[in-house]
């Protein structure tokens, strides 16, 4: 057995245990039993789990039926968000918000309250909004995400309290390929998984924030069968934090956007679906295609099609693929989108 896969069985054995010791006491006692080196923060003692988690808030959007991730990801939708700013800032996943007409808070006290929509990035996954009126808890300061390595303790919370906060390992810090064009260079990998993954906190033994959970896989131990959590570090916001809350949006150069969803099979990229109306489709590229290359140069796995993808240029170059359909071999031309304009953020845009 691994040294990685020793520490996940360990934290396995040991869920039950943890869990209760976590109700009962502080977080950073909690954090103590599991990491002792780590934990010299301040006012650790008086940090009860109850009182850390009160910035862990229920986020429930709805979003109209004709936007266009509508068929994907629902109408209505509800997840976790984070309260890091008095003003009730809040960053969650940025899947829940996307195209979303209403926006409600929940928080520790039961009380519903509006939110609106602040920012999405799509590099990062990142998405901010903020409730109505300023937050009567503490919100959760950042932390380092670079220094969260392998075999590290973590604590994976949701909006439902202490009651529903797990310890967790990281058990891998790497590459993540998404089948929505989407591509994280160091992601953070969990073990075992938290079942309210959408927008969770990541907290450090510190008591700090260090990411916000995406997603639940099976593999989180690459190469393993090892069920997990898959976050995106807290790192991603701290650089493009000032342009989503004046802007919306990371001022930076929109990458090139197809509008086609892919799956790995064995070093080769099939295409799964292509969105209505979107550059792949209008392309005539269809589900059960295999992509084999960008222009004269192969391809090899998603995050290869991705990184040659964005390497041609912004959003609006032509993107040459070469596809399999069938048993022929074709070439499509596709002229890549804005993925920014495409989806109906708010009407700013």
């Amino acid at each position: 057995m691994s040294g990685v896969s020793k520490t996940v069985s360990i934290a396995l054995a040991g869920l039950t245990r943890l869990r209760l010791a976590i109700a009962s006491l502080s977080m950073m006692a909690a954090m103590v039993a599991l990491a002792p080196p780590a934990l010299a923060a301040k006012d650790a003692g008086e940090m009860t789990v109850d009182k850390l988690l009160q910035a862990v808030v229920k986020v429930h959007t709805r979003v109209p039926a004709q936007a266009r991730t509508a068929r994907g990801l629902g109408t209505e939708r509800e997840g976790s968000g984070v309260i890091i700013a008095k003003d009730g800032l809040i960053v969650t996943i940025g899947y829940l918000i996307l195209e979303a007409t209403e926006i409600d808070v929940v928080d520790h006290r039961g009380r519903t309250r509006p939110a609106e929509f602040v920012g999405y990035d799509h590099d990062s996954g990142f998405g901010l909004i903020r409730m109505r009126g300023a937050a009567d808890v503490e919100p959760l300061e950042f932390g380092d995400s670079s220094k969260l390595t392998e075999r590290q303790p973590v604590m994976v919370a949701s909006f439902a309290g202490a009651k529903d906060a797990i310890p967790a390992v990281v058990v891998s810090r790497r590459e993540f390929a998404g089948y929505w064009e989407y591509l994280l260079d160091n992601a953070i990998f969990t073990s075992p998984p938290h079942y309210n993954w959408g927008g969770a906190a990541l907290i450090g033994a510190d008591g700090r924030l260090l990411g916000i959970g995406s997603l639940i896989v099976g593999d989180a131990v690459e190469g393993q069968q090892v069920p997990g959590n898959m976050f995106v570090p807290i790192d991603l916001l701290k650089p493009i934090m000032g342009d989503l809350l004046a802007k919306g949006r990371a001022a930076k150069l929109p990458k090139p956007w197809l509008g086609m969803h892919t799956e790995e099979i064995r070093g080769r990229v099939f295409v799964t679906r292509v969105t209505a109306a979107g550059p792949a489709q209008k392309a005539g590229i269809e589900p059960g295609d295999i992509v084999i290359g960008i222009g004269d140069a192969g391809v090899s796995s998603m995050a290869d099609l991705y990184r040659k993808m964005w390497a041609l240029g912004t959003a609006g170059v032509e993107v040459p693929l070469k596809i399999l359909h069938g048993t022929d071999v074709q070439e499509r031309v596709v002229h890549s989108a804005d993925r920014y304009q495409f989806l109906k953020l708010r009407p700013s845009y």
